[in-house]
C-alpha cells in the first residue's frame, strides 16, 4: 500500500509518468523483497556487502542468505527475519523503481524526506504508511477533533472492509467537511438508532464501476455477476453489507442500531445537509470514489 501514496507524490511532482508508477503498482502485486535490499534496509549488511553477496551468487550455486552467512554477514536467526519481512509493502516499491533504473537510492531517500514534507506527515506518520497496515494509515486522514467516535469507527471499518472485499491496495485522501455534493452515482443508506447518521457510496460510471468489479469478484467468486447484475446494485450490496457489518458490531456493545432500505440514484443526485458532512475520497484502482458519512439530521438526498 505504500508505493500507492509516494508513488501519487512522484506522478504529482512529474518525476515518474502516471503510466509507469500504474507499472509498478502492479509489479509489486506478486513480487518479494530480495534479500539483499532488506539487509540494506535493516542496517544488518551494507550495500559493498550485498553487491559481493551477488556477485558470488552468480559464480555459486546458493541462496543470497546461505552466502551471506557463510561470510559472516549475516546469522540464521537474521536470514529468518528478513524472509519474514519479504512482502514489505514499503522496499517492494523501493525495489521496484530501483530495478526499473527510475531513481536512485540516495534520490528515494531525497524525495520520501520531500514527501513527508509536502503531504504534511509526521515522521510516525510516514512509518505508518511505510508498514501498508490499513489501521495504521487511516488515522491519519481522520484527524477532524468534532467528528464523533462512532463516525471514524465507521471509517475505519469502510476502509478494512474495502481492503477485504473491493482493493486491496486502495488510497484515501483527508477527508473534508461539506454541506452539499453532486454525485453522478450513489448508493445510500440510513442508520438509525441510538446513533442516527446517512451513508452513501459515489462516483461516475468508472469508479462506481470498479467497486462493484471488485466486490463482486472477491464476495461472490463470480465473474459473470457483473454482467447479471447493474454495478449500481452491486456497490449497493457492499454498502449493505459494510453497514450490516458496523450496525452488528454496534449491538454487540450493547447500542441500538437498524438499517433503512438503500436508495440507489442512477441519475445526478445532489446531497445536502447544514452541517456535520463528511466526504472521504477514496481511490479503487485509481479511479475516485467518494464515501459520505452525515450525522445531520437536515440531510436531503434529491434529484439534481
Amino acid at each position: 500500500m505504500f508505493g500507492i501514496y509516494f508513488g501519487k507524490y512522484l506522478v504529482d511532482k512529474g518525476i515518474i509518468t502516471h503510466d509507469k508508477y500504474n507499472d509498478l503498482v502492479e509489479n509489486t502485486k506478486n513480487s518479494k523483497v530480495q534479500m539483499g535490499l532488506l539487509a540494506v534496509e535493516t542496517g544488518l549488511m551494507t550495500e559493498e556487502q550485498t553487491r559481493e553477496v551477488n556477485l558470488l551468487q552468480q559464480q555459486e550455486d546458493k541462496r543470497f542468505g546461505d552466502i551471506a552467512i557463510e561470510k559472516g554477514y549475516l546469522s540464521e536467526l537474521d536470514v529468518s527475519d528478513l524472509l519474514d519481512r519479504q512482502g514489505d509493502s514499503y522496499l517492494l516499491f523501493i525495489q521496484a523503481l530501483l530495478e526499473n533504473d527510475l531513481l536512485t537510492m540516495d534520490r528515494i531517500r531525497e524525495e520520501l524526506i520531500n514527501y513527508r514534507k509536502d503531504r504534511g506527515l509526521t515522521t510516525l506518520e510516514l512509518e505508518a504508511i511505510k508498514t501498508g497496515d490499513v489501521d495504521r494509515i487511516i488515522p491519519i486522514f481522520v484527524k477532524d477533533d468534532e467528528m464523533p467516535s462512532y463516525i471514524k469507527d465507521y471509517i475505519m471499518l469502510t476502509s478494512r472492509n474495502v481492503v477485504r472485499f473491493v482493493d486491496r491496495f486502495f488510497r484515501m485522501e483527508k477527508i473534508e467537511r461539506i454541506t452539499d455534493y453532486d454525485a453522478a452515482r450513489c448508493a445510500t443508506q440510513h442508520i438509525v438508532g441510538d446513533y442516527r447518521f446517512y451513508t452513501a457510496l459515489c462516483g461516475d460510471e468508472e469508479g462506481i464501476g470498479k467497486v462493484a468489479r471488485g466486490f463482486a469478484s472477491k464476495a461472490f467468486a463470480n465473474d459473470s455477476f457483473e454482467q447479471s447484475v447493474d454495478t449500481l446494485d452491486a456497490v449497493n450490496e457492499f454498502l449493505n453489507c459494510n453497514n450490516g457489518l458496523f450496525v452488528t458490531g454496534l449491538s454487540d456493545q450493547n447500542v441500538n442500531a437498524v438499517l433503512e432500505s438503500p436508495v440507489m440514484k442512477k441519475d445526478h443526485s445532489i446531497l445536502k445537509a447544514s452541517a456535520h458532512m463528511y466526504k472521504v475520497p477514496l481511490f479503487v484502482e485509481d479511479e475516485p470514489v467518494d464515501l459520505i458519512v452525515c450525522y445531520d439530521e437536515n440531510f436531503d438526498l434529491s434529484d439534481k
